[in-house]
Protein backbone atom coordinates (compact mmCIF):
# COMPACT_ATOMS: atom_id res chain seq x y z
CA UNK A 1 0.00 0.00 0.00
CA UNK A 2 1.05 3.35 -1.05
CA UNK A 3 2.36 4.83 2.06
CA UNK A 4 2.91 1.83 3.92
CA UNK A 5 6.87 1.49 4.40
CA UNK A 6 8.76 -1.53 4.79
CA UNK A 7 12.44 -1.52 6.27
CA UNK A 8 14.23 -4.84 6.74
CA UNK A 9 17.27 -5.09 9.15
CA UNK A 10 18.89 -8.37 10.78
CA UNK A 11 19.32 -8.97 14.62
CA UNK A 12 22.27 -9.93 16.14
CA UNK A 13 21.99 -13.27 15.91
CA UNK A 14 21.19 -13.10 12.29
CA UNK A 15 17.76 -13.24 12.09
CA UNK A 16 15.73 -11.00 9.77
CA UNK A 17 13.89 -7.61 11.27
CA UNK A 18 11.05 -6.06 9.09
CA UNK A 19 9.77 -2.43 10.45
CA UNK A 20 6.46 -1.47 8.57
CA UNK A 21 5.51 2.01 9.23
CA UNK A 22 1.82 3.13 8.90
CA UNK A 23 1.01 5.98 6.55
CA UNK A 24 1.16 8.71 8.73
CA UNK A 25 4.56 7.23 10.60
CA UNK A 26 5.94 10.08 13.09
CA UNK A 27 8.80 7.74 13.61
CA UNK A 28 12.28 8.40 11.72
CA UNK A 29 13.80 5.97 8.90
CA UNK A 30 16.68 5.31 10.70
CA UNK A 31 16.90 2.52 13.21
CA UNK A 32 19.31 1.30 15.65
CA UNK A 33 21.04 -1.78 15.15
CA UNK A 34 20.69 -4.36 17.28
CA UNK A 35 24.15 -4.54 19.52
CA UNK A 36 23.54 -7.71 21.86
CA UNK A 37 25.46 -10.56 21.97
CA UNK A 38 23.31 -13.34 21.39
CA UNK A 39 24.09 -17.58 21.51
CA UNK A 40 23.87 -19.11 18.58
CA UNK A 41 20.39 -19.91 16.96
CA UNK A 42 19.23 -23.46 18.04
CA UNK A 43 19.29 -26.30 15.51
CA UNK A 44 16.50 -27.17 13.07
CA UNK A 45 14.12 -29.04 15.35
CA UNK A 46 12.80 -32.85 13.94
CA UNK A 47 9.61 -33.42 12.64
CA UNK A 48 8.50 -37.18 13.39
CA UNK A 49 5.69 -39.45 11.88
CA UNK A 50 2.27 -40.66 13.47
CA UNK A 51 1.73 -43.63 11.52
CA UNK A 52 -1.85 -44.29 13.08
CA UNK A 53 -2.68 -40.94 11.02
CA UNK A 54 0.10 -39.57 8.66
CA UNK A 55 0.28 -36.94 10.54
CA UNK A 56 3.70 -34.70 11.26
CA UNK A 57 4.68 -33.54 14.81
CA UNK A 58 7.39 -31.29 15.13
CA UNK A 59 10.05 -31.74 18.37
CA UNK A 60 11.40 -28.27 19.14
CA UNK A 61 12.65 -28.56 22.42
CA UNK A 62 13.88 -24.84 22.78
CA UNK A 63 10.50 -23.84 22.68
CA UNK A 64 10.99 -24.86 26.56
CA UNK A 65 13.34 -21.27 27.44
CA UNK A 66 10.29 -18.94 25.52
CA UNK A 67 9.62 -15.94 28.09
CA UNK A 68 6.76 -17.03 30.23
CA UNK A 69 4.50 -13.85 31.22
CA UNK A 70 7.20 -11.87 32.32
CA UNK A 71 6.87 -8.15 33.73
CA UNK A 72 6.34 -5.46 31.91
CA UNK A 73 9.77 -3.64 31.75
CA UNK A 74 11.16 -7.20 30.55
CA UNK A 75 8.79 -7.55 27.71
CA UNK A 76 10.50 -9.01 24.85
CA UNK A 77 8.43 -7.40 22.22
CA UNK A 78 8.83 -3.79 23.07
CA UNK A 79 11.55 -1.53 22.16
CA UNK A 80 14.62 -1.86 23.82
CA UNK A 81 16.23 0.35 26.85
CA UNK A 82 18.81 -0.01 28.66
CA UNK A 83 17.49 -2.20 31.19
CA UNK A 84 15.32 -4.38 28.83
CA UNK A 85 17.23 -6.19 26.40
CA UNK A 86 14.36 -6.68 24.14
CA UNK A 87 14.12 -8.49 20.73
CA UNK A 88 13.34 -5.26 18.94
CA UNK A 89 16.38 -2.48 18.75
CA UNK A 90 14.27 0.67 18.53
CA UNK A 91 10.87 1.93 18.60
CA UNK A 92 8.22 1.20 15.63
CA UNK A 93 4.91 1.08 14.55
CA UNK A 94 4.51 -2.91 13.60
CA UNK A 95 7.83 -5.16 13.58
CA UNK A 96 7.79 -8.82 12.50
CA UNK A 97 11.08 -10.73 12.80
CA UNK A 98 12.38 -14.49 12.99
CA UNK A 99 11.18 -16.49 16.34
CA UNK A 100 14.15 -17.04 18.29
CA UNK A 101 12.83 -20.83 19.66
CA UNK A 102 10.97 -21.94 16.38
CA UNK A 103 8.92 -24.78 15.76
CA UNK A 104 9.89 -24.90 12.23
CA UNK A 105 13.13 -23.66 11.15
CA UNK A 106 15.36 -21.61 11.10
CA UNK A 107 16.60 -24.00 8.20
CA UNK A 108 14.64 -23.76 5.00
CA UNK A 109 14.55 -24.74 1.04
CA UNK A 110 14.50 -28.75 1.81
CA UNK A 111 11.71 -29.92 -0.62
CA UNK A 112 9.46 -33.06 0.63
CA UNK A 113 7.30 -33.97 -2.11
CA UNK A 114 3.48 -34.44 -0.63
CA UNK A 115 3.14 -37.78 -2.16
CA UNK A 116 7.02 -38.37 0.78
CA UNK A 117 5.08 -36.98 3.06
CA UNK A 118 1.74 -38.78 2.70
CA UNK A 119 3.81 -42.23 2.71
CA UNK A 120 3.17 -44.58 6.11
CA UNK A 121 5.93 -45.91 7.94
CA UNK A 122 7.74 -46.23 11.11
CA UNK A 123 9.74 -44.27 13.31
CA UNK A 124 10.25 -41.59 10.06
CA UNK A 125 12.06 -38.55 10.96
CA UNK A 126 12.29 -35.24 8.56
CA UNK A 127 13.75 -32.00 9.73
CA UNK A 128 11.33 -29.59 10.77
CA UNK A 129 12.68 -26.85 8.20
CA UNK A 130 10.08 -23.51 7.58
CA UNK A 131 9.94 -20.13 9.56
CA UNK A 132 8.36 -18.93 12.04
CA UNK A 133 7.87 -15.44 12.48
CA UNK A 134 6.30 -12.82 15.22
CA UNK A 135 4.18 -10.17 14.39
CA UNK A 136 4.20 -7.37 16.93
CA UNK A 137 0.94 -5.14 16.42
CA UNK A 138 1.98 -2.15 18.45
CA UNK A 139 5.22 -1.22 20.84
CA UNK A 140 2.74 -1.31 24.26
CA UNK A 141 2.99 -3.70 26.73
CA UNK A 142 -0.10 -4.60 26.89
CA UNK A 143 -3.39 -4.16 25.18
CA UNK A 144 -4.80 -5.81 21.69
CA UNK A 145 -5.44 -5.83 18.07
CA UNK A 146 -9.30 -4.32 18.41
CA UNK A 147 -7.72 -1.29 20.98
CA UNK A 148 -5.58 0.02 17.94
CA UNK A 149 -6.30 2.62 15.55
CA UNK A 150 -7.81 1.31 11.87
CA UNK A 151 -4.42 2.30 10.39
CA UNK A 152 -2.82 0.42 12.56
CA UNK A 153 -4.79 -2.70 11.96
CA UNK A 154 -3.95 -1.80 8.31
CA UNK A 155 -0.73 -1.87 8.38
CA UNK A 156 -0.98 -5.34 10.26
CA UNK A 157 -2.80 -6.07 7.11
CA UNK A 158 -0.26 -5.56 4.62
CA UNK A 159 2.61 -6.93 6.79
CA UNK A 160 0.37 -10.13 7.12
CA UNK A 161 0.42 -9.90 3.04
CA UNK A 162 3.61 -9.22 2.45
CA UNK A 163 4.89 -11.69 4.51
CA UNK A 164 2.79 -14.65 3.27
CA UNK A 165 3.99 -13.59 -0.48
CA UNK A 166 7.85 -14.19 0.71
CA UNK A 167 7.64 -17.06 2.70
CA UNK A 168 5.59 -18.53 -0.04
CA UNK A 169 8.29 -17.86 -2.09
CA UNK A 170 10.66 -19.88 -0.34
CA UNK A 171 11.52 -23.22 -1.47
CA UNK A 172 9.66 -26.00 0.36
CA UNK A 173 7.18 -24.27 1.82
CA UNK A 174 3.80 -25.60 1.44
CA UNK A 175 1.34 -23.75 3.26
CA UNK A 176 1.30 -20.05 5.24
CA UNK A 177 -0.49 -19.17 8.49
CA UNK A 178 -0.93 -16.38 10.36
CA UNK A 179 -2.55 -15.68 13.30
CA UNK A 180 -3.56 -14.38 17.10
CA UNK A 181 -3.19 -16.83 20.27
CA UNK A 182 -5.24 -13.31 22.45
CA UNK A 183 -5.72 -14.28 26.25
CA UNK A 184 -4.32 -16.62 28.98
CA UNK A 185 -7.53 -18.88 28.69
CA UNK A 186 -5.60 -19.39 25.70
CA UNK A 187 -2.03 -20.35 27.01
CA UNK A 188 -0.39 -16.98 25.61
CA UNK A 189 2.37 -16.76 27.55
CA UNK A 190 3.17 -12.55 26.74
CA UNK A 191 0.72 -9.84 27.26
CA UNK A 192 2.09 -7.40 24.48
CA UNK A 193 -0.26 -7.15 21.54
CA UNK A 194 0.89 -9.61 18.68
CA UNK A 195 0.39 -12.80 16.36
CA UNK A 196 2.66 -14.97 14.66
CA UNK A 197 3.39 -17.10 10.98
CA UNK A 198 4.22 -20.47 10.39
CA UNK A 199 5.19 -21.50 7.36
CA UNK A 200 5.30 -24.83 6.94
CA UNK A 201 7.16 -27.52 4.74
CA UNK A 202 3.70 -29.77 4.43
CA UNK A 203 0.13 -29.17 4.23
CA UNK A 204 -1.47 -29.38 7.56
CA UNK A 205 -3.85 -31.67 8.27
CA UNK A 206 -7.02 -29.06 8.39
CA UNK A 207 -6.40 -28.05 5.51
CA UNK A 208 -6.01 -31.86 3.80
CA UNK A 209 -9.60 -32.74 5.12
CA UNK A 210 -10.52 -29.43 3.30
CA UNK A 211 -9.01 -30.59 -0.24
CA UNK A 212 -10.60 -33.74 0.33
CA UNK A 213 -14.26 -32.01 0.99
CA UNK A 214 -13.49 -29.81 -2.13
CA UNK A 215 -13.09 -32.91 -4.29
CA UNK A 216 -15.97 -34.63 -3.13
CA UNK A 217 -18.34 -31.69 -3.20
CA UNK A 218 -16.87 -29.55 -6.15
CA UNK A 219 -15.22 -26.34 -7.00
CA UNK A 220 -17.63 -23.87 -5.81
CA UNK A 221 -17.73 -25.39 -2.32
CA UNK A 222 -17.03 -21.68 -0.68
CA UNK A 223 -18.95 -19.91 -3.00
CA UNK A 224 -22.23 -21.97 -1.97
CA UNK A 225 -21.17 -21.96 1.62
CA UNK A 226 -21.04 -17.99 1.96
CA UNK A 227 -24.33 -17.77 -0.57
CA UNK A 228 -25.98 -20.02 2.16
CA UNK A 229 -25.03 -18.20 4.95
CA UNK A 230 -25.67 -14.56 3.21
CA UNK A 231 -29.35 -16.02 2.79
CA UNK A 232 -29.40 -16.75 6.67
CA UNK A 233 -29.54 -16.03 10.22
CA UNK A 234 -26.01 -15.96 11.02
CA UNK A 235 -24.33 -13.13 9.33
CA UNK A 236 -22.78 -10.66 11.71
CA UNK A 237 -21.05 -8.16 9.89
CA UNK A 238 -21.29 -7.45 5.64
CA UNK A 239 -19.43 -5.56 3.58
CA UNK A 240 -18.70 -4.87 0.16
CA UNK A 241 -15.81 -7.21 -0.17
CA UNK A 242 -16.19 -9.19 3.07
CA UNK A 243 -18.63 -11.21 4.75
CA UNK A 244 -18.77 -12.70 8.38
CA UNK A 245 -20.68 -15.21 9.88
CA UNK A 246 -21.15 -18.13 12.80
CA UNK A 247 -20.99 -21.11 10.75
CA UNK A 248 -23.74 -23.31 10.73
CA UNK A 249 -22.15 -26.48 12.19
CA UNK A 250 -20.20 -24.37 14.47
CA UNK A 251 -17.82 -26.47 17.40
CA UNK A 252 -17.14 -23.54 19.65
CA UNK A 253 -19.66 -21.71 21.36
CA UNK A 254 -17.88 -18.41 19.88
CA UNK A 255 -16.78 -18.81 16.30
CA UNK A 256 -17.07 -16.73 13.21
CA UNK A 257 -15.95 -17.19 10.05
CA UNK A 258 -14.95 -14.79 7.59
CA UNK A 259 -14.81 -14.74 3.69
CA UNK A 260 -14.14 -12.65 1.57
CA UNK A 261 -16.59 -12.21 -1.42
CA UNK A 262 -14.99 -13.06 -4.11
CA UNK A 263 -12.43 -16.25 -4.66
CA UNK A 264 -9.18 -14.85 -2.84
CA UNK A 265 -6.80 -17.83 -2.16
CA UNK A 266 -4.90 -16.00 0.21
CA UNK A 267 -4.03 -12.12 1.92
CA UNK A 268 -1.05 -11.86 -0.49
CA UNK A 269 -3.84 -11.98 -3.42
CA UNK A 270 -6.43 -9.36 -2.34
CA UNK A 271 -6.77 -5.91 -3.83
CA UNK A 272 -5.64 -2.43 -1.92
CA UNK A 273 -9.15 -2.02 -1.71
CA UNK A 274 -10.23 -5.33 0.00
CA UNK A 275 -7.40 -4.42 2.72
CA UNK A 276 -9.03 -0.93 3.20
CA UNK A 277 -12.32 -2.52 4.08
CA UNK A 278 -10.90 -5.19 6.06
CA UNK A 279 -9.06 -3.25 8.47
CA UNK A 280 -11.90 -1.21 10.11
CA UNK A 281 -14.42 -4.14 9.52
CA UNK A 282 -12.21 -6.84 11.41
CA UNK A 283 -11.70 -4.03 14.12
CA UNK A 284 -15.51 -3.60 14.59
CA UNK A 285 -15.86 -7.76 14.94
CA UNK A 286 -12.89 -7.94 17.19
CA UNK A 287 -14.43 -5.13 19.36
CA UNK A 288 -17.68 -6.80 19.40
CA UNK A 289 -16.14 -10.14 20.32
CA UNK A 290 -14.74 -8.45 23.44
CA UNK A 291 -17.83 -6.05 24.07
CA UNK A 292 -20.24 -9.83 24.32
CA UNK A 293 -19.07 -9.55 28.34
CA UNK A 294 -17.71 -7.50 30.91
CA UNK A 295 -14.17 -8.56 30.29
CA UNK A 296 -12.19 -9.26 27.70
CA UNK A 297 -12.73 -12.48 25.37
CA UNK A 298 -9.66 -14.90 24.80
CA UNK A 299 -9.65 -16.20 21.65
CA UNK A 300 -7.84 -17.66 18.42
CA UNK A 301 -8.06 -15.97 14.87
CA UNK A 302 -6.90 -18.58 12.37
CA UNK A 303 -6.29 -17.28 8.65
CA UNK A 304 -6.59 -20.38 6.79
CA UNK A 305 -5.07 -20.23 3.15
CA UNK A 306 -4.55 -22.05 0.46
CA UNK A 307 -1.58 -24.35 -0.29
CA UNK A 308 0.94 -23.08 -1.59
CA UNK A 309 1.54 -24.96 -4.93
CA UNK A 310 -2.45 -26.92 -4.61
CA UNK A 311 -5.98 -26.02 -4.60
CA UNK A 312 -5.27 -22.62 -5.11
CA UNK A 313 -8.33 -22.35 -7.11
CA UNK A 314 -10.77 -24.00 -4.99
CA UNK A 315 -9.52 -23.12 -1.16
CA UNK A 316 -10.72 -19.36 -0.45
CA UNK A 317 -8.56 -17.27 2.29
CA UNK A 318 -10.70 -17.71 5.73
CA UNK A 319 -10.55 -16.08 8.86
CA UNK A 320 -11.57 -18.51 11.92
CA UNK A 321 -11.98 -17.00 15.11
CA UNK A 322 -12.92 -19.13 17.98
CA UNK A 323 -13.08 -18.78 21.69
CA UNK A 324 -13.68 -21.23 24.68
CA UNK A 325 -16.42 -18.88 26.20
CA UNK A 326 -19.92 -20.11 26.33
CA UNK A 327 -20.57 -17.49 29.41
CA UNK A 328 -19.54 -14.83 31.41
CA UNK A 329 -17.59 -16.97 33.91
CA UNK A 330 -17.44 -20.74 32.20
CA UNK A 331 -14.70 -22.05 29.75
CA UNK A 332 -15.56 -24.71 27.15
CA UNK A 333 -12.75 -27.53 27.76
CA UNK A 334 -12.24 -30.65 25.27
CA UNK A 335 -13.52 -33.42 27.25
CA UNK A 336 -13.48 -37.12 26.01
CA UNK A 337 -14.75 -37.10 22.51
CA UNK A 338 -13.52 -33.58 21.54
CA UNK A 339 -9.82 -34.39 22.30
CA UNK A 340 -9.73 -38.04 21.98
CA UNK A 341 -11.81 -38.94 19.35
CA UNK A 342 -12.48 -35.30 17.37
CA UNK A 343 -16.04 -36.05 17.78
CA UNK A 344 -17.19 -32.37 18.95
CA UNK A 345 -20.33 -31.13 21.13
CA UNK A 346 -21.59 -28.12 20.32
CA UNK A 347 -22.83 -26.35 23.26
CA UNK A 348 -24.46 -23.11 22.12
CA UNK A 349 -26.95 -23.48 18.96
CA UNK A 350 -24.90 -20.98 16.17
CA UNK A 351 -28.06 -19.36 15.82
CA UNK A 352 -27.80 -18.38 19.26
CA UNK A 353 -23.99 -17.28 19.15
CA UNK A 354 -24.67 -15.10 16.13
CA UNK A 355 -27.43 -13.44 18.12
CA UNK A 356 -24.48 -12.88 20.76
CA UNK A 357 -22.21 -11.40 18.84
CA UNK A 358 -24.42 -8.90 16.84
CA UNK A 359 -25.06 -7.75 20.11
CA UNK A 360 -21.59 -7.27 20.85
CA UNK A 361 -21.49 -5.86 18.13
CA UNK A 362 -23.79 -3.13 18.30
CA UNK A 363 -22.83 -2.33 22.15
CA UNK A 364 -19.06 -2.00 20.72
CA UNK A 365 -20.14 0.28 17.78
Amino acid sequence: MPGILKRATTLADGRELIYFDDTETTLPPERRIDERHLDPRPETATMRQDPLTGEWVSVAAARQNRAFLPPADQDPLAPQTATNPSEIPDRYDVAVFENRSPSFGPASGAEFSLDDLARIGLERTLPAVGRCEVVCFDPATHGSLAQLPVTRVRTVIEAWADRTAALSAIPGIQQVFPFENRGEAIGVTLHHPHGQIYAYPYITPRTQRLLASVESYGPTLFADILAAEQAGPRVVLRGEHWTAFVPFAARWPLEVHLLPNRHVADLAATTAAERDELAPLYSRLLRGIDAIYDTPTPYIAAWHQAPVRVGRDDVRLMLQLTSPRRAAERLKYLAGSEAAMGAWIGDVPPEQSAALVRAGIERAS
